[in-house]
């Protein structure tokens, strides 16, 4: 049997139900992806879905900390992993919920890594999932690679910045969706702009963006532009993510909640 025509796909825990799976995507790291994840989780959650987030970037997991979550996920038996409430409801499992301290390195190699991302679907007890955000990686490699083969991925949110290498790279990551025939729902620009808190005038710290090139090249949304903000930055850091209210996400929702 030809890896053209072997199923990859792992297999959802019986005592598991998830409807949608959504994945969140850069091309480059450093952009936002994971801060995208949790405010689209929050948001959607607010509307009254319930929602979970599967941190697939196992060496650099971050959604965590994000949402204050200290406690560890604990196992029901030796085969199944109970995941972690936020304090609003969203299920979370993420690699440092598993490790002794959160600081510990992950030295693993590419196989290992994809190996425990299909691990947190298949052996992790998702109960009643409206909709599951998959934070992954940067890039092309393994665990993107992983996720699409083995997840029934309904759609992908591609998160970018307004500088033109990383939009150059984010083509890759749109590229690599389509060569796997994964939607793409539609592309989010972090760090667009700062507004002055005292003229209220924008400023583009990163200059003029090129992402609607790539959008147009290949008729996809830019559905935000999400600012600088150093509250939202406090509020990460504070692990209070589901305290933040903002309309900027409003089209990301929307565009979901249709797939």
């Amino acid at each position: 049997m030809t890896e053209q025509n072997f199923d990859f796909r792992a297999h959802l825990n019986e005592f598991s139900s998830v409807k949608k799976v959504i994945g969140i995507v850069s091309g480059k790291g450093g952009v936002g992806k994971s801060l995208v994840t949790s405010m689209v989780a929050v948001e959607i959650n607010r509307k009254g879905y319930k929602t979970a987030i599967l941190d697939a970037d196992i060496t650099g997991p971050s959604i965590p900390k994000a949402f204050g979550i200290k406690e560890k996920a604990k196992a029901r038996d030796a085969e199944t992993i109970i995941p972690v409430k936020s304090k609003t409801g969203i299920e979370i499992m993420s690699l440092n919920l598993l490790l002794d301290k959160g600081s510990d390195p992950v030295v693993w190699r590419g196989p290992i890594i994809a190996g425990t991302v299909k691990q947190f679907w298949s052996n992790v007890i998702w109960e009643d999932i409206d909709y599951m955000f998959v934070d992954m990686p940067p890039g092309t490699g393994d665990v993107p690679l992983t996720v699409f083969q083995s997840l029934p991925v309904d759609g992908i949110i591609v998160v970018t910045s307004p500088q033109e290498l990383v939009s150059m790279i984010v083509e890759k990551a749109v590229r690599m969706a389509e060569l796997m025939n994964i939607p793409v729902i539609g592309i989010v620009e972090n760090m667009s702009y700062f507004k002055c808190p005292n003229c209220e005038e924008e400023h583009k710290i990163f200059g003029d963006s090129h992402i609607e090139k790539v959008a147009e090249e290949h008729g996809l949304e830019v559905l935000a532009r999400l600012p600088i903000d150093p509250e939202i930055a406090k509020s990460v850091d504070m692990g209070k993510i589901e305290d933040v209210k903002v309309g900027w996400l409003n089209r990301v929702v929307e565009k979901i909640l249709n797939v």
